[in-house]
């Protein structure tokens, strides 16, 4: 079952993204700043569920103009079987209903599976764009 992430989902979806070696953690997900993104974007983000445990998630929000996915996660026994992808669906769609119609990832370069799962459900890797960050 696919349902909106709520605050609550926290403590375990944390624990989940902390056992990939291809999510990257830092201050902006903690418990204060995820409550943030989740009260500006409100019904956006996503759990998959089965038997009450977490096993799915993606955080989904947008800046007025284009969408935002990150920490998409399946448990790896749940993977292969089209769970992924229902959970970027639903988060299209909540963009779609916001009249967002354009939305962007970010996923490190090694990540292999990952690049593959994308392009596997129709995005297109970008080459044209260099993304720089900074510390406030």
């Amino acid at each position: 079952m696919i349902r909106d992430f709520t605050i609550q989902d926290h403590e375990e979806a944390f624990a989940l993204w902390k056992s990939s070696e291809h999510i990257g953690l830092s201050s902006a997900d903690d418990w204060v700043k995820i409550k943030k993104l989740l009260e500006r974007n409100p019904g956006m983000s996503k759990v998959a569920v089965e038997n009450g445990q977490i096993i799915g998630t993606i955080l989904c929000g947008h800046d007025g103009r284009r969408g935002y996915l990150y920490h998409l996660y399946v448990e790896p026994h749940y993977r292969r079987q089209g769970l992924g992808k229902k959970l970027v669906e639903a988060c299209l769609e909540a963009l779609h209903q916001q009249g967002i119609n354009k939305c962007h990832l970010f996923i490190f370069g090694g990540n292999e599976a990952g690049k593959q799962f994308w392009h596997n459900t129709g995005w297109q890797k970008r080459d044209d764009i260099v993304v720089f960050s900074h510390d406030t």
